[in-house]
C-alpha cells in the first residue's frame, strides 16, 4: 500500500481549506422566530399561537441571515408555511420580501389563510437567488377563528331546546346535534359529558348514558377558550318506560254542547307530572298528579288529537299515543256560483250550493228575508239583491249554517279595464300581451261591483289600434310582437244592449335588431394616434348618436375617431326607441402593465446568464446594444454585458424598457489607492453591485469625520481631478448605504 506523498498531503490540506472557505462564504438563512406585534407598542411578548379572526389577522416573525456573499439583485425572500403535519412538500406562500437583499436582520409581517385550522404548522424562509431554505421553526397552533358565537345543541338538531332534557327509555339511544353553525361538518368539536372530554369530534353525538352534555368548536388548546363557542347543556336522563296511554272513553265523537267525560291517563300517580296537549299545543300545563283533562264541547274547535306527557324522577319522560276526539254533525256549505253576479234586463240566474250535511234542509233568503217556497239547494232569481241560504241538519246534533252572501246586481252601465299582463315599459319590451283585467257593473248610484268572473266569457269583443278596428282581434286579449304594431290600443265590449269601451293602452315596442360596434384598438396610446370605432349597421339616413361614458358626443359621423379613453356605445333610434349597441371600453395606456420578472439592472458573474420574461403585452421584441433584433418572444436569456431594449406592444401601442447587464465583480472593496497619475489604481473602484446603482448611496468622510463626498449611482470616479490631498498618506472613511441600511463601511488610504 502506497503512503501519501508530501505533495498529496498538501493538496488535501489545500482542498480542505478551500471547502471550508467556500462554506464560510455561503449565505446562511436562520429559522424565523416569533416576535411581538410592533403595532401594539413596547413591552409585549412574542406570540405562541396564531388565533386569527375577521377582526385581527396580523403576525410578525424576525428573520436573520448572513450575506457572505450577498444574494443576487433579483432575489426574493419568501415566508413559507407547512401543512398541519409540519411537512413542506407543498408549502403555502404567506408573503414575499423584495427590498431586503442588503439587510440581514429584519421583521416579516404575515396573515394566515382563512381556512387554516391545526396544531402542527411550521414556518421557514426561502431565498430565490440563490435558492436556499432556512431551517423550519417550531410547530405552532394556527387557527382562523371564523365562528365566534355560542354553539346551540338540541335533540336531532331540531333547533328547539325545550327544557334542555332528553329522556332515553329502555336502553335506547338519542342524538344530540349542533344546529346553528354554518357548514357544521367542516369543523372539529370538543364534546364533554359532565366535564369529561369524549372521543367524538363531529357535529353530532349519539348518547345512551345519563349525564350533562355540552360542546365547543375545537380551535386547539390555546385558541378554543377565546373563541367563546361553548354551547348550552343538555341533560340526558335514562330509565324504564311506563307504557302510559290515555284510556279510550266509551264515546269519542260529540255534538257541540254535549256532555263529555274527562280524558284520563292509564297511570294515575300523585308523584308524576302530567302535561296535556291537543294537536301538539299545551291545553293543560304541567301539573303534579293531574292525570285527567276535561275538554269543553261548547268550544267550536274541541275536536282534535289529544296526548299527555308524563315526567318524574327515576322514570322516562314519555308521551302517549294520540286519542282522536271528533265532532258529530259538523258539515260545510259551498257556493257553486260567483259571489258577485250581474243580472241583465229580462234575464234570470240560477244560484246553487252543495253541503256535506246529513239529510239537509234549505231556506233561501233575499236581502235577509226568507223566500217562500225556496227550500232546495238551488234557486232561480231575476232581481238584483243579496241572496244566501240556511242549511239545517237534524238528528242527534241538530245545527244550521249560512252560506256566504251572493250579490246580484242589475247595472246601468259597465266599466271595462284593460292592462298589460306583465311588466311593461316603452322601448324596453319587445313583446306584450294586453287583456281585460276587470269588468265592473255600475249601479244607478255609482256603486261598482267586480263581475269579471261572471261576465268575461259572456261578452263579445273588438280590439282597436289608433281608433281603427283590428281584423280578427275579437278575443279578450291581444298579443303584440312587432314594432309595426306600435300604437294606442282600446277594446270595445258588447253584451245585450251594453257597449262599453276600455281605457287606452299605449304600446311602443323596441326592435329586436342587434347593433354591434368594434374598435381598431382597445388602448389609447397618445393624443395623435386615432382609434376608429365602427359598426356594420348601415347608418345612412338613420337617427343615431355615439356616446362616451353615457353622454352623446357625435350624431353625424358614421365612424367615430377618437384618441381618448372611455366607454363607448352607439345608440340607433328605430320607431321612436333608442337601440343600444354593445359597449367598447378603450383603456388609457398604462406602461406599468408591462412588467419584467427581473430588475432592470442585472448583475451576474462572467460566463453566467439570466433569463428575463416580460408580461402584460400582446407582442414583444428584444434588441441588443447594437439595436439588432435578437428575439420576438416574451422571454430572453442574457449572457453578455450590455444594454438591451425591450419593445413591448399593447394593441398598437409601444412601450420601451431598457435592461442593463453587467458582470459581477469578483474583487472586494479596496482600502488603498495611489493617486500618482500612472493610470493604475488612481481611482477608488468598487464592485458593480454597489457602483452604478440608483438606489445605493456612497458617502466619503475625511479624517475629522466631515462629509466630503455624497452621491447616488457612484460612477467609480473618486477622487475627482479637483480633489487635493495635503499630505503624503491620508485616511478617509466611507459608508455604502441602501435606504436607511448601511451595507458596507471602512477606510480608504490615499497614497501620493
Amino acid at each position: 500500500m502506497n503512503r501519501p506523498t508530501t505533495l498529496s498531503k498538501k493538496a488535501f490540506f489545500f482542498f480542505t481549506l478551500l471547502m471550508c472557505s467556500i462554506g464560510l462564504m455561503a449565505q446562511t438563512l436562520n429559522k424565523p422566530t416569533a416576535i411581538q406585534n410592533p403595532n401594539f407598542g413596547t413591552g409585549g411578548s412574542a406570540w405562541t399561537a396564531v388565533c386569527a379572526s375577521s377582526i385581527f389577522n396580523e403576525y410578525y416573525v424576525n428573520f436573520k441571515w448572513s450575506a457572505s456573499p450577498s444574494v443576487l439583485s433579483d432575489n426574493t425572500f419568501v415566508l413559507e408555511l407547512s401543512d398541519a403535519t409540519g411537512s413542506f412538500s407543498s408549502p403555502t406562500t404567506l408573503t414575499t420580501v423584495t427590498d431586503k437583499n442588503s439587510t440581514t436582520d429584519f421583521d416579516i409581517r404575515f396573515v394566515i389563510p382563512l381556512t387554516l385550522r391545526g396544531t402542527g404548522y411550521k414556518l421557514r424562509v426561502k431565498s430565490t437567488s440563490p435558492e436556499l431554505y432556512s431551517p423550519a421553526s417550531q410547530a405552532y397552533n394556527m387557527y382562523y377563528v371564523d365562528y365566534k358565537s355560542p354553539v346551540q345543541i338540541t335533540e336531532n338538531g331540531s333547533g328547539s331546546i325545550g327544557d334542555g332534557t332528553i329522556s332515553i327509555c329502555d336502553g335506547n339511544t338519542a342524538v344530540i346535534a349542533v344546529d346553528n353553525v354554518p357548514n357544521a361538518e367542516t369543523y372539529k368539536y370538543i364534546w364533554r359529558k359532565s366535564s369529561t372530554i369524549l372521543s367524538e369530534t363531529g357535529p353530532t353525538l349519539t348518547v345512551s348514558e345519563s349525564g350533562m352534555y355540552n360542546v365547543e368548536l375545537d380551535y386547539g388548546a390555546i385558541c378554543s377558550g377565546s373563541a367563546g363557542t361553548l354551547s348550552n347543556s343538555i341533560t340526558v336522563e335514562t330509565g324504564a318506560s311506563l307504557g302510559v296511554t290515555i284510556n279510550t272513553p266509551t264515546k269519542t265523537s260529540f255534538c257541540e254542547g254535549e256532555t263529555a267525560t274527562a280524558l284520563e291517563a292509564t297511570i294515575a300517580d300523585s308523584d308524576i307530572f302530567y302535561t296535556w296537549y291537543k294537536d301538539g299545543t299545551v291545553v293543560q300545563a304541567k301539573t303534579l298528579g293531574n292525570y285527567t283533562y276535561a275538554f269543553d264541547t261548547n268550544s267550536p274547535d274541541f275536536d282534535g288529537d289529544y296526548t299527555v306527557k308524563v315526567e318524574a324522577d327515576g322514570i322516562c319522560s314519555e308521551t302517549t299515543p294520540a286519542l282522536t276526539i271528533s265532532k258529530t254533525g259538523a258539515f260545510t256549505v259551498t257556493e257553486n256560483t260567483p259571489l258577485e253576479m250581474v243580472i241583465l234586463p229580462g234575464e234570470s240566474k240560477t244560484l246553487s250550493v252543495t253541503s256535506t250535511a246529513v239529510s239537509p234542509t234549505y231556506q233561501w233568503y233575499k236581502n235577509s228575508t226568507a223566500i217562500s217556497g225556496a227550500t232546495t239547494n238551488t234557486i232561480t232569481i231575476s232581481e238584483e239583491a243579496a241572496y244566501y241560504v240556511t242549511v239545517s241538519q237534524g238528528g242527534a246534533c241538530a245545527s244550521s249554517l249560512n252560506s256566504n252572501k251572493i250579490n246580484v246586481v242589475a247595472p246601468t252601465s259597465f266599466e271595462i279595464i284593460a292592462n298589460y299582463t306583465s311588466t311593461y315599459t316603452d322601448c324596453e319590451n319587445s313583446e306584450i300581451v294586453l287583456d281585460i283585467t276587470t269588468i265592473n257593473a255600475v249601479a244607478a248610484n255609482g256603486t261598482k261591483t267586480d263581475v269579471t268572473s261572471d261576465l268575461k266569457a259572456s261578452m263579445s269583443y273588438q280590439w282597436k289600434k289608433d281608433g281603427t278596428a283590428i281584423s280578427g282581434a275579437t278575443s279578450s286579449s291581444i298579443s303584440l310582437t312587432d314594432i309595426a304594431e306600435n300604437g294606442s290600443y282600446q277594446i270595445d265590449a258588447t253584451i245585450e244592449t251594453f257597449t262599453p269601451s276600455s281605457n287606452t293602452l299605449p304600446v311602443v315596442l323596441r326592435s329586436n335588431e342587434i347593433i354591434t360596434i368594434e374598435a381598431s384598438s382597445l388602448v389609447a396610446c397618445n393624443s395623435t394616434d386615432f382609434i376608429t370605432i365602427s359598426s356594420p349597421t348601415d347608418l345612412t339616413g338613420a337617427t343615431f348618436g355615439w356616446a362616451k361614458n353615457g353622454t352623446i358626443i357625435d350624431t353625424s359621423s358614421l365612424d367615430l375617431n377618437t384618441t381618448e379613453a372611455g366607454t363607448y356605445r352607439l345608440m340607433v333610434t328605430r320607431n321612436g326607441c333608442a337601440i343600444p349597441s354593445n359597449e367598447v371600453t378603450i383603456s388609457p395606456l398604462d406602461e406599468s402593465l408591462i412588467t419584467l420578472d427581473s430588475a432592470l439592472n442585472i448583475v451576474f458573474p462572467e460566463g453566467g446568464s439570466k433569463t428575463v420574461t416580460a408580461s402584460g403585452g400582446t407582442a414583444y421584441e428584444w434588441r441588443d446594444s447594437n439595436n439588432i433584433s435578437i428575439s420576438n418572444s416574451a422571454s430572453i436569456t442574457l449572457n453578455t454585458e450590455g444594454t438591451y431594449t425591450l419593445i413591448a406592444y399593447i394593441e398598437s401601442c409601444v412601450i420601451l424598457k431598457e435592461v442593463n447587464v453587467t458582470y459581477k465583480d469578483t474583487f472586494k472593496i479596496p482600502n488603498v489607492i495611489t493617486v500618482n497619475g500612472d493610470g493604475i489604481n488612481d481611482l477608488w473602484f468598487i464592485p458593480n453591485s454597489y457602483a452604478y446603482q440608483a438606489d445605493v448611496n456612497v458617502i466619503i468622510y475625511n479624517d475629522k469625520g466631515e462629509e466630503m463626498y455624497n452621491v447616488f449611482e457612484y460612477q467609480n470616479n473618486w477622487p475627482e481631478s479637483s480633489t487635493s490631498f495635503t499630505s503624503q498618506n491620508m485616511v478617509f472613511y466611507y459608508k455604502i448605504k441602501k435606504g436607511s441600511d448601511t451595507i458596507k463601511q471602512g477606510t480608504i488610504t490615499v497614497i501620493k
